[in-house]
């Protein structure tokens, strides 16, 4: 088996792009619509982290959870915070089961985990 490609579900396509592109510094890979009238569906990635987000009805669930590892998440979340942005502040939490994660709600309410073993 490879690797898995998440699909999250997303409304407004400006503040997702805010958020993705913006705030967490992942790169536009490609977008895709069939006309311009229809939902938009794009790829989005950071180092081999590749998310898929969709406007399509359907496609995830509003409010999923998925959970991505990563080193130096220390690093990662005090950059997070020197951002100042306006629509989150996320906390670093050390974990029972040994791990730091930081968590974050991207604009359409999927919560995503930042974890580092420790």
């Amino acid at each position: 088996m490879g690797r898995i490609i998440p699909i999250l579900r997303m409304f407004d396509e400006e503040k997702t792009k805010q958020f993705y592109l913006e705030f967490l510094e992942f790169n536009m890979d490609w977008e895709h619509r069939f006309d311009d009238s229809a939902p938009l569906y794009m790829q989005v990635s950071s180092g081999p982290c590749a998310l898929h987000l969709s406007e399509h009805f359907g496609d995830g669930s509003p409010g999923a959870a998925i959970r991505i590892e990563l080193a130096g998440i220390e690093a990662f979340h005090a950059k997070l915070l020197d951002k100042r942005y306006k629509h989150a502040r996320p906390g670093l939490e050390k974990t029972p089961w040994n791990t730091a994660e930081c968590s974050i709600q991207d604009p359409a309410g999927n919560r995503i985990i930042f974890y580092e073993n420790l």
